[in-house]
């Protein structure tokens, strides 16, 4: 819990609660750390089955179109045939050559007609068989997308319903923390825990070093007193003896 500060007009005070403020916000970085990436992996699952049912959907369509395709070509055999057929009726009864060649020539012209729609019908009902293989194939893409997706968010709530209680109350001592500490200290603890990969924009001096580097004696003591704040001349955190603060 954060520990009540009734003054933080001071240096040190306002150093006290930044450094509270970071514990607290790195236990809610842990909690969201033990959810790893499950969030943004059922993130990329959901992006991934929308992008199949629109591919579904396409597909779909496409079956529709190259469908109503075949009842086209259906249709044009049916009325080609029945045209043969009136024309070689005709033949029976022919008076002249000429009525003759016409009937022939509309009789050649009508079975052309059948001919290239079973050809049509026929390339058709091949992309019927190839469509809906990848429809089948899309929709088993889907579903076990699906079950992937339902597994890692039944996991992901799991995770949730252990930590959420913690995190709230967590969130709301944070809150609490950014009140005491001035506008100025605030942005500058944000801006560095938005920069560093740990979120640890405030930090405790140990064996009189920063992230390897020596700290000069100088700056060792202003840490100490705590009068100023400090920052590390080579990662830019603010530097604090967090012992004095804990004690």
């Amino acid at each position: 819990m954060v520990k009540q500060i009734t003054k933080a007009d001071s240096v040190e005070n306002q150093l006290r609660a930044l450094h509270q403020l970071q514990v607290i916000d790195s236990k809610i970085d842990n909690i969201r750390i033990v959810r790893g990436e499950l969030p943004l992996e059922i993130s990329d699952l959901q992006d991934t089955i929308a992008g199949l049912n629109l591919r579904l959907d396409k597909i779909q369509s496409e079956l529709d179109a190259i469908n109503d395709n075949i009842v086209g070509n259906k249709n044009t055999i049916s009325l080609a045939a029945a045209a043969v057929e009136k024309y070689e009726e005709q033949l029976k009864n022919i008076k002249n050559n000429r009525e003759y060649t016409s009937l022939t020539k509309e009789v050649e012209y009508q079975n052309l007609e059948i001919e290239l729609a079973n050809k049509k019908k026929t390339q058709n009902e091949a992309s019927i068989l190839h469509k809906t293989e990848i429809l089948n194939s899309c929709k088993d893409e889907i579903n076990e997308k699906e079950a992937e997706l339902k597994i890692k968010t039944d996991e992901l709530n799991e995770i949730v319903a252990e930590t959420e209680k913690e995190e709230k109350s967590l969130l709301q001592e944070s809150k609490k923390a950014e009140k005491i500490i001035n506008e100025r200290l605030l942005a500058q603890y944000k801006r560095i825990r938005s920069k560093v990969p740990n979120g640890l924009a405030v930090v405790s001096v140990e064996r009189s070093s920063c992230s390897g580097y020596q700290i000069p004696p100088q700056m060792l003591l202003d840490i100490k007193m705590h009068k100023k704040v400090t920052s590390c001349e080579h990662c830019g955190r603010i530097l604090v003896d967090a012992e004095q603060f804990e004690n």
